[in-house]
């Protein structure tokens, strides 16, 4: 029996395809530190959980398509914090900021269109743009310049006949980059003189370092009509496997017409939606602050322990909680198998993910990793220490 080419082509997730190897250094007795993937150890606001506890309703029945009314409101309420106002009719809820992505690149492009993306970039974007069978177009962006964006004339290279949109995630995953203003101001003219959609994925805008000021594509008045932006609880409250995202565009017609997809899976989940509307309306002032300046201090762990370590070559990451580093090895991929395979350091040992899946371009990121900073200081500092013995002590330098 066949298969389409649609999934066989499709590539594993870097983030989960050394799962097994993992497994079996556990079965081996041995502690692994996951760097690998984007699950924070921060607790889940308790009012979520309690939201769902206290929901007494006979009958769980299928909510509103585009989401729950006092959910909506909660975001609503949430981007005024940040000078963005949306109407009712301007946000969609989904299932988890993957779900948003997935509906956006429908809605905008045909098959065979081509949506361009700043690399190394969320290798799900891979995933979504196959499943679709839309065209990514990578823009080349490098760990020695802090995987900022090229100039304006090498971005419009890219653009042809069939592009359709500019994807970029900031704060950045995996690369930890947050944009300059100058930045944001060159992809808006872009989209404005092109005539293209900014698909704008901002699920880790609050956690940007260093006293450095954000601004969303969403406050640039003169695009309003062409930004989606794309937003989740996932990160921002730590409630990764509650799976509620959200789409918020300006543009009503867009709205309309991804609604389509929403009626027709026909709503997100209830009672995650209940919780995540009570996370929205009762949080504490102080809850983003703590948050950030704890993910700052893990970032200043990491960093400072990479850049230890003869021959890794990074730059310090400003936002998210990840960074992109190259290693002094021919193949991240052997060296993180060998990690978890051949290597333990009191009985202790990492995995990362291995970057070349968050590249386009063929060849890219062979040498690089992807960590994620999202452990207490203590294991991370562990296991800062096991990279660098492991690397001291690896075959295939």
């Amino acid at each position: 029996m066949n298969f389409s080419k649609r999934i066989t082509t499709m590539q594993q997730s870097p983030i989960r395809k050394l799962f097994r190897y993992a497994a079996n250094a556990k079965k081996q007795g041995k502690k692994v530190y996951h760097l690998n993937i984007g699950q924070p150890d921060i607790e889940t606001p308790a009012n979520f959980m309690n939201a769902i506890m206290n929901f007494d309703r006979p009958v769980l029945e299928y909510s509103a398509s585009q989401g729950v009314p006092e959910l909506i409101d909660g975001i609503a309420q949430y981007y005024r914090r940040y000078n963005m106002y949306f109407e009712e009719d301007e946000i969609l809820i989904t299932n988890g900021g993957s779900e948003a992505i997935l509906f956006s690149l429908i809605t905008i492009a045909d098959s065979g269109d081509e949506i361009i993306i700043p690399e190394p970039f969320y290798s799900n974007y891979n995933t979504f743009a196959s499943a679709v069978d839309v065209n990514i177009v990578p823009i080349v962006t490098t760990a020695e310049n802090g995987f900022h964006l090229p100039p304006k004339e090498q971005i419009e290279k890219a653009i042809t006949d069939r592009t359709r949109g500019i994807l970029l995630t900031h704060p950045g995953n995996p690369t930890g980059v947050v944009y300059t203003k100058d930045e944001i101001q060159c992809i808006a003219e872009i989209a404005q003189e092109h005539d293209l959609f900014i698909l704008s994925d901002e699920v880790y805008r609050e956690f940007v370092y260093d006293g450095l000021e954000y601004i969303s594509f969403g406050n640039i008045p003169e695009i309003q009509d062409r930004v989606i932006l794309i937003d989740s609880i996932s990160k921002r409250f730590s409630a990764c496997g509650a799976r509620i995202g959200a789409i918020l565009c300006k543009n009503k017609k867009l709205i309309e017409e991804i609604l389509k997809l929403c009626q027709g899976r026909l709503c997100s989940a209830t009672l995650e939606q209940i919780g995540a509307a009570e996370i929205y309306h009762n949080l504490p002032e102080d809850y983003f602050k703590k948050v950030r300046e704890e993910y700052q201090k893990r970032r200043d762990i990491v960093y400072e322990g990479l850049k230890s370590i003869p021959g890794v070559i990074c730059e310090k990451p400003t936002g998210s909680f990840y960074v992109i580093a190259k290693l002094p090895v021919s193949s991240a991929e052997d060296f993180l198998i060998w990690l978890l395979r051949d290597f333990e350091l009191d009985n202790e040992t990492l995995m990362l993910a291995p970057a070349e899946g968050f590249y386009a371009t063929e060849g890219l990121g062979k040498d690089e990793v992807r960590i994620a900073y999202i452990l207490k200081e203590e294991d991370l500092r562990k296991s800062m220490k096991i990279l660098k013995t492991a690397l001291e002590m690896y075959p295939g330098k």
